[in-house]
């Protein structure tokens, strides 16, 4: 396990290096996971050493919530007094998230279809 997180938190590492040394606007855990997966794809070796730990660690990612519950429960105060607002803000954003998602799909669709077409 320990070679396991160790690749990983390497390839966080590297990532977080790479996105504030050239200041990309990608963050360096998702640069990072994209050096994992390369890593992955090339080398067999890699798979067989990340993949058990990887298991393990999605049978158990429920335990990572905990903190964001220990922080509501933490802020009740706050979560009373601006909850409404919260839950308009959430509501709102997922719904106009699903319509941009759909609208770019659909673009993406047609102009797809017309140079199928062409």
């Amino acid at each position: 396990m320990i070679p396991a997180l160790s690749l990983i938190l390497a390839c966080q590492l590297a990532g977080e290096i790479l996105s504030r040394a050239m200041q990309l606007p990608l963050p360096g855990p998702v640069l990072g996971m994209i050096f994992l997966l390369l890593l992955m794809s090339v080398s067999g070796k890699v798979q067989q050493i990340v993949r058990p730990t990887a298991q393990f660690v999605l049978q158990h990612l429920s335990l990572l919530f905990v903190p964001a519950g220990v922080g509501i429960v933490a802020h009740l105060g706050a979560l009373r007094e601006h909850g409404v607002g919260l839950a308009v803000a959430l509501v709102i954003s997922t719904m106009l998230a699903i319509v941009v998602g759909a609208t770019v799909f659909v673009a993406v669709a047609k102009l797809t279809r017309s140079n199928v077409d062409d």
